[in-house]
């Protein structure tokens, strides 16, 4: 697949390991694309019923690698990868679970708002700082966000840019359960093995009846996505990346 995402079947679970420690999992074009395209093969194997996704040890994702960001912002072109992947979540046929452990920045979050169930450990946090980046929601989180969270935490959690616990999102209603360090991974095979033992063909009518028209979902990740385009040649972004820059190189 790609050096930085591993894809490995276990009995009728596909999971998808995001697998860059050294950047905190950031998220660059080649891994976007890696994971767009194991969604859509785990789709398409009759063999395979439930995708996981999981991170390293401390770090689900720090969100999208910065340099890409940057290359857009000073008038380079890009970011189909991140929309076929963004595309494949909101489309996915199949059942999807993540596991969540330490930083979970941008779409470390918005992820797992495409997830059926998410599972996180009690060093967890979420958070999206996309307005503190003169940037806007994306993969869909302004529509999917206030229906799950209600209109007040979802605004705490996109436009205020306010970190959530992994209580807090339990209680919010955007994770499914937290359990310790040591036991996520387990716990979250074990949630994805016994989706994978349902009657698969009542299970996606559930399924596809709980997540209703997919259209409009589509249709706010793409209007998302043009203002996002938009915002990152932004003189409030060019800012924002400069100073957050400075500050981590300090």
């Amino acid at each position: 697949m790609n050096e930085h995402i591993s894809v490995e079947r276990r009995g009728a679970v596909a999971i998808i390991r995001m697998n860059r420690p050294d950047k905190k999992n950031a998220i660059s074009r080649a891994m976007y694309a890696a994971m767009a395209s194991a969604l859509a093969d785990g789709d398409a194997d009759p063999q395979i019923r439930c995708h996981l996704i999981l991170g390293v040890p401390g770090a689900f994702s720090s969100g999208n690698d910065l340099a890409d960001f940057m290359a857009v912002a000073t008038g380079g072109e890009g970011g189909m990868e991140v929309y076929d992947f963004l595309l494949a979540l909101a489309n996915a046929q199949k059942p999807i679970v993540s596991g969540v452990d330490g930083i979970a920045v941008g779409i470390g979050t918005t992820i797992n708002l495409h997830c059926d169930l998410t599972l996180a450990t009690p060093r967890t946090e979420f958070r999206t700082p996309f307005v503190d980046l003169g940037l806007v929601p994306e993969a869909g989180s302004s529509l999917l966000a206030p229906a799950v969270l209600g209109r007040q935490q979802a605004f705490a959690l996109l436009g205020l840019g306010e970190g959530f616990s992994a209580e807090r999102a339990r209680a919010a209603g955007l994770i499914y359960a937290v359990v310790p360090e040591d036991e996520l991974e387990s716990a979250a095979l074990e949630a994805a093995e016994r989706i994978a033992e349902k009657p698969p063909e009542a299970l996606k009518i559930a399924r596809d009846l709980m997540l209703g028209d997919r259209k409009a979902l589509v249709a706010r990740i793409k209007e998302e996505g043009e203002h996002f385009r938009a915002r990152l040649k932004s003189e409030e972004a060019r800012n924002a990346f400069v100073a957050f820059m400075s500050r981590k190189k300090a």
